[in-house]
């Protein structure tokens, strides 16, 4: 079940500034977008979308599949390219799928993406849970919660060994604590993903987490 959130201004109740018309349905599946294209880490050549209940009954009308897509392109909620997204994505080369679902889940506004390139995939599953604010559910089939509200480091790397011991290095001598660490991989010796919650903000470590061996891509959010 998704976190109740709390909201601490007036604009987390307003909404975003965004391309219309709808914080939950737009500006936040735009923004679900943008994080999925981040943490995969490269344009994708095909993308399967699987919508649950209110996404699934309004993606359309609510402009949620022109959002989901100009974030997997990189847009910000409030791009004016928003509503040309699945023109962009065709002339790309992009394949997109919509692919409506009836199963039940956690949250009416739940978004499952499957992304490729070449040999390479990547599912994740994202909500949006009002006010254009996102939560991260699911990553390649394992269960997390990523509110995007505290600083987190998502590696994408090769599975070989050392590499957690690596990363953990470079974070302790940078004197900073490592609150939550999951680590979840396709299969041994395949792809793997590090998900490093920590306690303070020190962006500039992803580009030291970049240049280790067998790292292919480094997201920082907070």
């Amino acid at each position: 079940m998704a976190k109740q959130l709390r909201f601490t201004s007036v604009f987390d109740i307003i909404g975003p500034v965004m391309v219309g018309p709808s914080s939950s349905h737009t500006a936040g599946a735009a923004r679900i977008g943008k994080v999925v294209r981040n943490i995969f880490g490269e344009t994708p050549e095909r993308v399967d979308i699987y919508l649950y209940e209110s996404f699934a009954k309004t993606y359309r009308g609510h402009g949620t599949d022109i959002a989901l897509v100009g974030g997997l392109l990189g847009m910000a909620p409030d791009d004016a390219r928003l509503p040309d997204s699945l023109k962009i994505a065709h002339e790309q080369g992009i394949h997109v799928t919509f692919i409506p679902k009836n199963d039940k889940v956690d949250h009416p506004n739940t978004a499952r993406i499957s992304l490729s390139k070449g040999e390479r995939s990547m599912t994740v599953t994202g909500v949006s849970i009002g006010g254009g604010n996102i939560q991260i559910s699911e990553i390649n089939g394992f269960k997390l919660s990523l509110s995007m509200g505290t600083p987190t480091f998502i590696t994408v790397h090769q599975d070989v060994p050392g590499m957690i011991a690596a990363v953990t290095d470079i974070f302790s001598s940078a004197h900073v604590n490592i609150g939550t660490m999951t680590v979840t991989r396709e299969a041994k010796g395949e792809k793997a993903i590090m998900i490093i919650e920590v306690d303070d903000r020190k962006p500039e470590l992803a580009d030291q987490l970049r240049q280790l061996p067998h790292v292919d891509n480094v997201t920082y959010f907070e």
